[in-house]
């Protein structure tokens, strides 16, 4: 009974699953970086913020209407008021004043100027004295424009630099999508290399451990010298502070990465080794080609050239002759009833022409205008400049990531000889073919290739989202990396 009790107790146990550590691949890393880490979430953050930018530049060319008023405005005091026969006498006043506009305006990117058209009324309460109490004022209709001559035109300006400010912050949010997974790549490697670190000191700590304990033996029997014993026994040693160390920076790795995908728990993470390596060409041409159509700092060149342009016709504007004229025709009326401001109305115009002449500013003017344009040609060299250098980048990065493709193909069969090489170093330590320093040699061999390959599969990946980041171009797909 108690047998058969042990039997089904051993079935329920075997049942249960065994944890297991979740596996992710580099795609996977990329893809959690781009949802969830807080770099993600800033470049959604600044690519909203842009977005509302636009559309307040695109707000102010299309019509305003607005509602304004005083409700009312009270006055109680003695104040100067004109008399009948041209003198001015002061008098106690107690009176509220009321207003009321509706008016509807509409910007002129082209001249700079507006036009509008607005509907009023005004009433006046009197309090105290004689007379009428209360009057009112309409003026029913208004139409009006006011124009800035020979002036700095913002508007017109900006019309030409807010859509290129739009395009370039569209373009960034999708670079900046490619730059995290640059920067989730370098993390996945990280700990991948600190997986592998902790996997070489285990295996050469178990390998260490026989190796000494078989040691041991044959020193007993006089066969190794004692120098040899001790040597082994310090590879043994060293192996298991090899061991503590590769734990402390799987930690800290393990640390980093949870917290760029921002996984709240420091949950372990077992990384799979990205060794699907595609066939697929890079044109340099085609790169240029690409980072030009692409990317944001082409729409930044144009973007600062028209700003450094749009400063030299700011100080030509602000240094000579301004005029403004301002027109306004419409009706008015007013009354002792409401009714009464409404009834024939009169006609209402006003024209007048401001006029603003520099005389003697002792050159200041001037120097603006010449300094606005020293740094247009500053901002013009320094653009130049950056386009080679941005150009050479991209040629030496596509040239790179051919030598770091042939140079992974090489690591790989580095990784595989020496950890051959290795084996057999051991087996033949063992019959006593080769001594403990030939042995070590293989030892340190083997760890370096693998080191070095994990480092040749890191390099590659990194300089395949480089490439990518610097592009915005699929190479592998030859089509055009876009995220909206």
């Amino acid at each position: 009974m108690n047998q058969k009790l042990a039997l089904i107790c051993l079935c329920l146990l075997c049942s249960i699953p065994a944890f297991s550590q979740k596996k992710y691949t580099l795609q996977q890393v990329i893809r959690l970086a781009k949802e969830n880490s807080l770099a993600s979430l800033q470049a959604e953050n600044r690519k909203e913020n842009s977005y509302w930018q636009f559309k307040t530049f695109r707000s102010n060319y299309k019509p305003q209407l607005s509602l304004n008023g005083t409700l009312p405005q009270f006055t109680r005091g003695i104040q100067p008021i004109p008399q009948n026969d041209g003198t001015t006498e002061f008098r106690p006043v107690s009176s509220a004043i009321s207003d009321l506009e509706l008016s509807l305006g509409q910007t002129i990117g082209l001249t700079g100027g507006q036009v509008f058209v607005s509907s009023r009324l005004e009433r006046i309460d009197n309090f105290g004295g004689t007379g009428d109490k209360t009057r009112y004022a309409s003026t029913p209709v208004s139409i009006g424009f006011v124009q800035p001559l020979f002036q700095f035109n913002s508007l017109n300006w900006e019309k030409k630099i807010a859509p290129l400010r739009y395009e370039e912050s569209v373009k960034a949010y999708a670079e900046e999508m490619e730059r995290i997974a640059y920067n989730a790549t370098d993390l996945f490697f990280n700990l991948l290399l600190a997986q592998v670190s902790l996997e070489i000191a285990d295996k050469n700590l178990a390998s260490n451990d026989t190796i000494y304990r078989i040691a041991q033996g044959r020193y007993q029997l006089g066969k190794i010298a004692e120098n040899d014993l001790l040597q082994l026994e310090l590879n043994l040693i060293t192996s298991q502070q090899q061991v503590r160390e590769a734990k402390l920076n799987l930690e800290t790795t393990t640390l980093n990465l949870n917290t760029y995908l921002g996984i709240t728990e420091n949950e372990p993470l077992e990384l799979i080794e990205p060794t699907d390596i595609t066939e697929f060409e890079v044109s340099v041409n085609i790169a240029l080609d690409q980072a030009k159509l692409n990317r944001q700092q082409y729409i930044s060149f144009q973007r600062q050239k028209i700003e450094a342009q749009r400063e030299v016709a700011r100080a030509k504007g602000d240094a000579g002759l301004k005029v403004d004229l301002r027109a306004r025709f419409g009706l008015n009326q007013q009354g002792q009833q409401l009714s009464e401001a409404y009834r024939a109305p009169e006609d209402r115009e006003t024209f007048s022409v401001g006029l603003e002449i520099p005389i003697l500013d002792w050159g200041r003017q001037k120097s603006r205008v010449q300094t606005a344009q020293a740094n247009l040609e500053l901002v013009n060299n320094t653009l130049q400049q950056e386009e080679i250098k941005f150009e050479q980048d991209i040629m030496v990065l596509v040239k790179r990531f051919q030598i770091l493709r042939e140079k992974l193909v090489a690591s790989i069969k580095a990784d595989d000889i020496a950890n051959r090489k290795y084996i057999v170093s051991q087996k033949r330590y063992m019959v006593d073919k080769i001594s403990i320093t030939d042995l070590n040699i293989a030892l340190q061999e083997k760890d370096k290739a693998k080191q070095q390959y994990i480092s040749s599969l890191k390099n590659y990946w990194q300089a395949y989202y480089e490439i990518r980041m610097l592009t915005m171009y699929d190479f592998e797909k030859n089509e055009k990396i876009n995220r909206k």
